[in-house]
């Protein structure tokens, strides 16, 4: 099998340790996907993308994720349970096993960009085992022209080996997989786990470190599109709050749907040249722009397909967390270049199944940082009769496990950015309204949407203004299209002392969580945590 390469005029791996190896070098996605499909490690599916299985793991190992601890790292990552160290001696003793692993092999190596605005680019070499993880490679990541491969120098370098296996005990891993990012030496080395998250969220952390410690640029965890006047909105949230499908507005152009930077001179760019997509339960009317862009060039990660190709999106028999990947020109609605400029709106997204934030409201910079460093959900605890406890969750800047650097350090940063902009800043509660979950129900999409469309249209400016009781919230009195009396969470509770007992129960979890990050908060985003003491009603 025959296919042409673009290689650059440095195209040697030895300088990363691997020799004797037979590298592929920047193949196009249909040579990516013949090769998988005829090494059996793919099937092709009737929309024409392809379809793989990541074997043991289904999603990232939060737990098997290590920083270098040295000199460059030591006084300014924030150690603990989501940035654990791993000691420079150990991390080259481990990379000199993968790299020998790797050698003699055929491999497939792909030179990419991350970031949209130049003066920020960093400049990637993923090199994989396996081609299927190079065809997500080229998908997630900003693809150089030919002429830029020719003379390509990569400034960070990204090794993956599903096949390697660490041994805990010589290698100073907790298990046989791991992800581990080295700053001094601007590598990343990811074994033991076919999960192609693990590349995109290994560079993802790295930009977060990099981005705000060296350039005083505002790295995010969110989506982001445009209005027709040019207008930007951010959106932030975590997994189930509705953050693709509320940012996919065919009225906006995407400018991406997870990762961007916030720059001082008022520029917001995507990190990425693709989507990463959850597609359990997908549907056309549901997400039409996610199930369009399935096709030739996508990649579909543990679904069920039937012998004819077919998906089955409601089977979660391998995962709940069925996934796929593509590049962002397979979305007709973007923005060319991925950029806009400083935002008019931010919203906070959450999906609160205690039914007791507003499903609206507009926060002071000072709560903004709060709730932004807290990072609230919440998930119904299961799906067995008679359960109905909510569990909460909490994901510091909304994306925790990807943030090197001490939450309000982004916080203080997002605040600042805030007030130079004058941006209004929201939190949007997606999930329960008149009860928690069990007694209340969902907030229906339809008046989130136009929530969040009066919101980008201004047309929430001279609305009246209420203060929630507990949390300080200000909550608009009416809004187009939505019914006043769900506004108003209390309102929409039969019991209204059992609602009372339940916001004072969220807010001392609020204040509990934040007891991890008080010691560096300032005064102003102290002042925007919830008041427990205070009387409801």
């Amino acid at each position: 099998m025959h296919f042409t390469e673009i290689k650059p005029e440095k195209d040697s791996l030895e300088p990363y340790g691997i020799s004797d190896a037979q590298p592929r070098w920047n193949l196009a996605p249909e040579a990516l996907e013949e090769i998988s499909i005829e090494k059996g490690l793919a099937r092709r599916t009737d929309t024409g993308a392809i379809s793989i299985n990541t074997g043991e793991f289904t999603g990232r190992s939060p737990q098997d994720r290590f920083i270098v601890k040295d000199d460059l790292t030591r006084d300014h990552v924030f150690w603990g349970d989501i940035n654990k160290p791993f000691a420079p001696e150990h991390f080259q003793s481990l990379r000199e096993k993968l790299t020998g692993y790797m050698s003699g092999r055929e491999l497939y190596v792909r030179d990419v960009y991350a970031c949209a605005d130049e003066r920020y680019q960093l400049k990637i070499r993923v090199v994989t085992e396996l081609p299927w993880s190079n065809l997500f490679a080229h998908n997630m990541f900003l693809r150089p022209s030919e002429e830029e491969l020719s003379d390509f120098e990569p400034d960070w370098v990204v090794l993956n080996a599903p096949g390697f296996h660490a041994n805990p005990a010589e290698d100073h891993t907790r298990q046989h997989n791991f992800a581990i990012l080295n700053f001094s030496e601007q590598m990343a080395i990811i074994g033991g786990t076919g999960y192609t998250g693990e590349i995109k969220k290994g560079i993802f952390s790295a930009l977060n470190f990099i981005l705000p410690h060296q350039h005083n640029v505002l790295s995010m965890h969110c989506s982001a599109n445009l209005g027709k006047d040019g207008d930007t909105a951010l959106f932030f949230g975590l997994s189930g709050t509705g953050k693709t499908t509320l940012s996919a507005d065919p009225h906006r152009k995407l400018i991406g749907d997870d990762e961007h930077g916030w720059t001082d001179d008022d520029v917001i760019f995507n990190f990425e040249g693709g989507c990463y997509a959850k597609v359990i339960d997908l549907s056309e009317d549901k997400e039409p722009d996610i199930y369009r862009a399935i096709k030739q060039g996508a990649l579909l990660e543990n679904v069920a397909i039937d012998e004819n190709g077919a998906v089955d999106y409601e089977d979660s028999s391998i995962t709940e967390n069925t996934r796929v990947s593509y590049p962002i020109y397979h979305i007709d609605n973007i923005a060319v270049p991925s950029r806009g400029g400083n935002p008019k709106n931010v919203f906070f997204l959450t999906c609160d199944a205690y039914g007791v934030l507003p499903p609206i409201s507009k926060l002071t910079p000072g709560q903004a940082a709060f709730h932004f460093i807290s990072g609230y959900t919440a998930k119904v605890a299961g799906t067995e009769a008679g359960i109905t406890d909510p569990q909460v969750a909490f994901s510091a800047c909304f994306g925790e496990p990807f943030m090197p650097l001490h939450p309000t350090y982004y916080a203080e940063m997002l605040s600042r950015k805030m007030k130079e902009a004058g941006v209004n800043v929201w939190l949007v509660n997606t999930g329960w309204s008149g009860g928690a979950y069990g007694t209340g129900s969902r907030m229906k999409l339809k008046y989130t949407r136009a929530m969040i469309t009066a919101a980008l249209e201004g047309k929430l400016e001279e609305v009246e203004f209420r203060k929630h009781e507990v949390f300080g919230l200000r909550m608009p009195t009416t809004c187009p299209e939505v019914p006043s009396e769900i506004l108003f969470p209390r309102n929409t509770w039969a019991d209204k002392d059992a609602y009372d007992e339940t916001a004072r129960k969220l807010a001392q979890k609020f204040i509990e969580n934040f007891k991890t990050y008080e010691e560096f908060a300032n005064e102003e985003i102290m002042a925007g945590a919830p008041r427990v003491s205070t009387s409801v009603g």
